[in-house]
């Protein structure tokens, strides 16, 4: 098969713009703009069953349950959760936090301070995650 020269002179010129746009790790990714949008770095925890994850419905589950549900309230409630739920296949992952903080660091201490990820039900995984500001959904109960 014949190699083209075409593919890697492609590549430099298709990635070249990247090492210097704000996606780039030496450009500090808080509020720069992309594409005329606004953006700015979240914080994605990814919640996993952990080492002592069990599918069975006990007192216990039920307690780490409700320690976590008031969590992700507080979380909320103090302005760092964008937004968090489960995901609903069964699999190991379990849901997941989008969170809004001032570092990486900041966001595995809240995530590692949950209380199901403390009894070692839930495992955790926080990645940065660029994308536009004000993604944030803030709703109002509804009065019925």
């Amino acid at each position: 098969m014949k190699k083209s020269f075409l593919t890697p002179a492609l590549l430099v010129i298709i990635f070249f713009p990247f090492l210097f746009s704000p996606l780039s790790p030496a450009v500090p990714q808080q509020h720069q703009a992309v594409a005329g949008y606004e953006m700015t770095t979240y914080y994605v925890a990814f919640l996993s069953r952990g080492p002592k994850w069990t599918p069975e419905v006990t007192p216990e589950t039920e307690r780490l349950q409700e320690a976590h549900m008031a969590n992700i309230r507080k979380m909320a409630a103090d302005g760092k959760l964008v937004l968090a739920g489960p995901f609903t296949d069964d699999g190991k992952l379990r849901g997941m936090f989008v969170l809004t903080v001032g570092s990486l660091e900041e966001a595995k201490a809240l995530a590692d301070s949950d209380p199901a990820v403390k009894a070692g039900r839930l495992a955790v995984e926080v990645h940065p995650w660029f994308s536009a500001k004000g993604i944030r959904v803030d709703q109002t109960p509804k009065s019925q």
